[in-house]
């Protein structure tokens, strides 16, 4: 696709994604007509638009203060996460390469219900540092496992990561059979829910996620050149190990801010960076914003979704990416083995 072709279907991807949350906006246990969304919207900024009719406070209340937070929060997530991914599967150069399946946002929930159990919920950073920590030691332990010499095995490194996330699901589930006053706390982490989410948690993960996007763009060029091979990307002046540290300890902050706010929501690293591929190539420099707007209208899909299949309850937005993620992920290892055949 050329760049003009690119530049056009860019903006229309925008354009959907904004679309999209703006629909989200209207969406809930009490829907609003758009009209009442657009008033309701533009209210704080002193703007009356008295042909489209007048708001209560009511329904400015639930759009500005319980459901805009939600939006803006699904979609900085789902760009931070489709980010994540798309990093991931360039340092490991494996297309299943994923912050869910590599046991990293299991790693950062098993880090916030220790935080939880231990008491540290009210403490500044408590269940962020913690998903941090655990995030980064799952990391860690998941690259030991797997690395043979320099090398890190890709087979290996699957079977490390789903390994790891079964240990740390049983984990989890003793820490909740042990302290039973906190399960619904444990339990909202380990399915994911936007139910909660207030403006401090989106200035909390918006400031990780800029920050994580920042350095892997920054780092773009060396990731096109781990795509090739290490020993090639050494040879074109690319610190390796370095660079790895380095998306690596981003990936991991931006995934353990997602979680500790709105638990384990998986897929979406997986499944965008495929998915954009298709359109922008295989160069991560074109392919980090496309990345940014696949996963806000990704992540937005989903949250619509989970409060429009059963109204007026919710169905965790972590169960609908799961419920798309997991056959995409299938489809994925049945590819592979098609190609090993070859």
């Amino acid at each position: 696709m050329n760049r003009a072709k690119n530049n056009i279907v860019f903006m229309l991807l925008c354009l959907v994604a904004l679309l999209l949350m703006f629909a989200d906006c209207m969406i809930g246990s009490s829907s609003l007509t758009v009209s009442k969304a657009v008033q309701a919207l533009v209210s704080p900024l002193g703007i009356r638009l008295s042909e489209l009719g007048e708001v209560d406070s009511n329904e400015a209340y639930i759009v500005l203060s319980l459901r805009l937070p939600r939006v803006l929060f699904a979609a900085v997530a789902g760009a931070g996460l489709a980010v994540c991914g798309l990093a991931f599967q360039s340092i490991f150069r494996n297309p299943l390469s994923d912050p869910y399946v590599l046991g990293v946002s299991s790693g950062a929930s098993l880090g916030a219900a220790v935080a939880i159990v231990l008491g540290a919920e009210g403490m500044i950073l408590g269940v962020g540092l913690s998903s941090f920590v655990f995030a980064m030691l799952t990391v860690l332990i998941i690259i030991r496992i797997s690395s043979y010499g320099n090398r890190i095995h890709t087979s290996t490194l699957l079977l490390a990561g789903i390994s790891i996330n079964f240990l740390i699901s049983s984990l989890i589930s003793l820490l909740m059979v042990l302290n039973r006053e906190q399960m619904e706390k444990i339990t909202f982490w380990t399915m994911g829910s936007l139910s909660y989410i207030d403006y401090n948690d989106l200035l909390f993960v918006t400031s990780a996620v800029l920050l994580g996007i920042g350095v892997v763009a920054f780092r773009a060029r060396d990731l096109n050149a781990l795509l090739i091979d290490n020993q090639t990307a050494q040879s074109l002046g690319v610190n390796v190990e370095k660079t790895k540290r380095i998306i690596l300890s981003v990936c991991t902050l931006m995934v353990s801010s997602i979680v500790c706010c709105s638990g384990v929501i998986g897929f979406i690293g997986l499944v965008v960076p495929h998915m954009v591929r298709t359109i922008a190539g295989a160069d991560n420099r074109k392919l980090i914003p496309f990345s940014i707007v696949g996963g806000i209208i990704f992540m937005t899909v989903g949250d619509i979704l989970s409060k429009v299949i059963i109204p007026p309850s919710e169905i965790p937005p972590g169960s609908i990416t799961a419920l798309i993620g997991a056959p995409f992920f299938i489809y994925l290892l049945f590819n592979s083995k098609k190609r090993l055949n070859q």
